[in-house]
């Protein structure tokens, strides 16, 4: 969070990145190895998963949640686990359409019986 902080703000040429460093307690060192680290494999598949989730929650409407993405994203030959899909999703601010419940009515309480 510090790096990208300060990344931000070396951007902006607000300050100097030897100066954030010192004020945040971290080496120029770490910065820069973290600014010149490629992605992992972890970041670019999520970043694959993530344009097809978004693409398929559109194509389907806006309807499927996590459980229906997932099959979706299996049907695609796509395997991976409903607690990456749940995170990927919640990383787009994307979320299943919730339908009313159909039926009776809502119950009363029990002690009203």
């Amino acid at each position: 969070m510090k790096f990208a902080a300060i990344a931000d703000w070396a951007d902006q040429k607000l300050f100097t990145v030897a100066y954030m460093c010192e004020q945040l307690g971290v080496s120029r060192s770490g910065y820069y190895a973290w600014r010149d680290r490629p992605t992992s494999d972890r970041e670019e598949a999520d970043a694959r998963l993530s344009a097809i989730i978004a693409d398929a929650h559109q194509r389907l409407r806006g309807n499927p949640g996590v459980r229906r993405m997932h099959a979706e994203l299996a049907s695609l030959g796509e395997l991976v686990s409903p607690k990456r899909v749940w995170r990927l999703m919640r990383t787009l601010g994307l979320q299943g359409r919730v339908t009313r419940r159909r039926g009776s009515a809502p119950r009363c309480p029990a002690s009203t019986r």
